[in-house]
Order: structure tokens, then C-alpha cells, then sequence
């Protein structure tokens, strides 16, 4: 709504100053003096300055009036609820793949990788190296982070797409970071946007007063699933875990989840997706049954382009306008770590500095679900963000789905 407003805006402005400084007086110009020709034009340029200041003015008269329309539409029960972040901690695999490693695995060069993804390299799980391994380290720092005990937490949720058992991997997170038998666990799958739907999720089961402490991981391990002939998509993904602690408060102005907004939309499926692919397999004399396996992931890269960029700024701004908040309020902005260049298009749309993007992809690559937590355990960490700031994060990919939350950190 508000880019339509600066749109219209813009293009009535162009359109004044056409007509005051395009236009020349029809009577008498052919026979006017020189001093006349030139204080007509000084008329016309001081004429048409007056009409840019006050276009100005209207622009952000109009950005304000809209900013202030959007909070009036800010959707029931999306706002501030009474969960609060206090601890983060992040794991990756010892060995790594850079861009000159990947030039020596399939046709590519490290300055092409880089100059269209960012990214530099990407951590590899191999061996007898598991993701619920990372899953555990991660969750473990998050506690000491915290400064809790691990007994303290009464739900952890797992959001991954690549778990090491399919039957889910949260159970034995939750035994190995040492969680008591009280606490209630369960994966969650929406692929790069699982830590965000995870996170929205258990602070859901906290403000509702039911329980007190999570634990949030997000872990995946999509290298196990990309195919090593294809250019296009090998380059971009690595293996990671992030994780979060978050507690209930007593009332939601303690809260640090300020707003949230979340979106899927089955019709783009097919532009990102790593799909079952089935065949029939004889039991007995006269039966079949479906048996198959998992295909490598396949992307249309300009589609999810052109969706992240379109979807994300939108909904971040959903997201503020719930929070009762705009991009002025916001300290930093963690997206999912899947291009650089996504990030530039949707820091420039939101009007938000490149200064306050967080990034570390050049380091990990796309580690799905595992990205914004990673990336914020490491911006906590080095003391980029401080307690009281407020965060902007986005997720988006495969589904497709996308959303934001609003977090004031500690």
C-alpha cells in the first residue's frame, strides 16, 4: 500500500513540474526581450521548485497517512505475545567446501558463485556425523546462552526438512540436551521457513499459559539431497543447526515477539521442491505396493527470485503493521541466508540500510532451516545484537511459504 502511495505520488510530481517548467507562454514570447525570456524562466524554476517541495510534502504527508492505515488493519491476534527470547546458540560441520573446492566438483568458478549468491562456502556434514548431532550442540548453547537449565524446558520443536529419522528427530533432541521426560517434543516441516513457523509456534504454546520454556532448533542437512552435477543448485546449500530459548512472561508488554505474519501458497510448488518418486513393486501373486525414493532438489532459481523478492518485503511490513511498529523501529533485519542479492532487493524496498542487513551465507551457504537462527546466534554472540534491540526476520522457500516475525531481542 505504501509503495502504491510514493508511486502515485512520484508520478504527480513528474507530472507537475512537466507542466510548469515544459510549457512555454503562448502570447508574445516570439517578440519578448532577453531580460524578459530570463526572468519568466527564473519564474518558472522558482515556480517549479514550489511544486516539488510541496509534492515532497505530500509524499510524506501520504507515507504517513498510509503507515497509519496500515496499523488500523493490523490483523487480531498477531501481535505481542508473552514469549521472550533469551538465549541462542548455533552448530555447523568442521569441514567445508569452498567456491575453489567447487570449482574442481562440477563447471563453475568461485567469482560466478559469488557475484550472484554471496556465498564463499558451505559447511558439509560426512562420516559418521549425524544433523541430530548439530541439532543437540546447538540446542546446548542456546541453554547456556540462556542460563537456564535444561530441566527448565517443557517443549522443544525441531524444524527440519532432511531429519535423520523420518519418523522426526525432536524426541532425542530433547533427551540429548537433557530436557526432562515432562517436557512434550515434535519436528516441524515448512523447509527455510521452519525456524520462523517453529518459533511463532511455541510462542503460541507459551503466551496461551500452558507451558514456560521452549526450545526452538533449526536444523537441516539438504546437501544429503542436492545433486553434484547440477551447477545451479549444489553451490548454494550447507548443513547447520541454530536454536533459540524463549520463556513465558507474565505480561505481553515483557514479550519479545512483537508481531508476526505467515503465508504458504501451493500453486508455486513446483519452482522449489525435492519430491517422492514412486514405482511399484510386486508383493506376492497378485498385489503391488508403492515403494521409492526421495529425488535430489530441484529449484526454477528466476521463479523463487522473483517470489522472494516480491513476497518478503510484504510481509515483513505485514508483520510491523501487527507489531504496531515500522521500518524506523527496526534495529536489524535477518533474513534467510539464500542470496545476497535477495537481501539488497528487499532492504531497498523496505527502505531499510544494507548497514542493518545480517548476513553470514558466505560463510554456511543456505542452510534452510538452520540459517536465520544460525546467523542470529552469531550476530548475539559477537555482540552486533544487544538486548533490547528489535529484529526483523523473514523466512521463505519450498512450500512455497513465507513469513515474518517482529522480535525485540533479550
Amino acid at each position: 500500500m505504501l509503495r502504491a502511495v510514493i508511486a502515485v505520488v512520484a508520478c504527480a510530481q513528474v507530472a507537475v513540474a512537466f507542466n510548469v517548467g515544459g510549457s512555454l507562454p503562448s502570447l508574445g514570447l516570439r517578440h519578448a526581450s532577453a531580460s524578459s525570456i530570463l526572468t519568466q524562466g527564473r519564474q518558472r524554476k522558482t515556480l517549479t521548485l514550489a511544486n516539488n517541495k510541496r509534492a515532497a510534502q505530500s509524499l510524506q504527508s501520504a507515507a504517513a497517512d498510509s503507515a497509519t492505515t496500515v496499523a488500523r488493519e493490523a490483523k487480531k491476534g498477531r501481535g505481542q505475545l508473552r514469549a521472550r527470547p533469551i538465549g541462542v546458540g548455533h552448530a555447523a560441520p568442521e569441514v567445508s567446501i569452498s567456491n575453489a573446492d567447487m570449482e574442481k566438483i562440477v563447471e563453475t568458478t568461485g567469482e560466478w558463485i559469488q557475484s550472484r549468491t554471496g556465498i564463499e562456502n558451505r559447511h558439509v556434514l560426512r562420516g559418521k556425523e549425524t544433523l541430530r548431532d548439530l541439532a543437540i550442540k546447538a540446542g546446548k548453547a542456546a541453554i547456556k546462552d540462556a542460563g537456564i537449565n535444561a530441566e527448565d524446558i517443557d517443549l522443544v520443536i525441531v524444524a527440519t526438512s532432511s531429519p535423520d529419522d523420518m519418523f522426526g528427530d525432536a524426541p532425542s533432541v530433547a533427551t540429548g540436551v537433557g530436557a526432562s521426560k515432562n517436557a512434550f517434543a515434535f519436528d516441524l516441516t515448512a523447509a527455510c521457513s521452519g525456524f520462523l513457523f517453529a518459533t511463532v509456534t511455541a510462542s503460541q504454546f507459551l503466551n496461551n499459559g500452558g507451558h514456560t520454556t521452549a526450545l526452538v532448533v533449526g536444523a537441516d542437512a539438504l546437501t544429503r539431497w542436492v545433486d553434484w552435477t547440477d551447477r545451479n543448485t549444489c553451490v548454494l546449500f550447507g548443513d547447520g543447526a541454530g536454536a533459540m530459548v524463549l520463556t513465558s512472561t507474565e505480561a505481553t508488554e515483557e514479550g519479545g515477539i512483537l508481531g508476526f505474519e505467515m503465508h504458504s501458497d501451493g500453486a508455486g510448488y513446483c519452482n522449489l521442491q525435492l519430491p517422492y518418486e514412486q514405482s511399484d513393486r510386486a508383493v506376492g501373486p497378485e498385489h503391488s505396493v508403492i515403494e521409492g525414493k526421495y529425488t535430489p532438489i530441484g529449484m526454477n532459481g528466476k521463479e523463487v527470485y522473483k517470489f522472494a523478492t516480491r513476497e518478503v518485503p510484504e510481509v515483513i511490513e505485514e508483520a510491523l503493521a501487527n507489531a504496531g511498529l515500522t521500518t524506523d523501529d527496526v534495529d536489524h533485519l535477518l533474513l534467510h541466508q539464500a542470496n545476497i542479492r535477495i537481501m539488497e532487493i528487499v532492504a531497498q524496498r523496505l527502505g531499510i540500510p544494507m548497514e542493518k542487513v545480517i548476513h553470514n551465507l558466505e560463510e554456511y551457504g543456505n542452510t534452510s532451516a538452520a540459517s536465520i537462527p544460525l546467523a542470529l546466534a552469531e550476530a548475539v554472540r559477537s555482540g552486533r545484537i544487544k538486548k533490547g534491540d528489535v529484529i526483523a526476520c523473514a523466512g521463505f522457500g519450498a512450500g512455497l511459504s513465507w513469513g515474518s516475525t517482529i522480535m525485540r531481542w533479550g
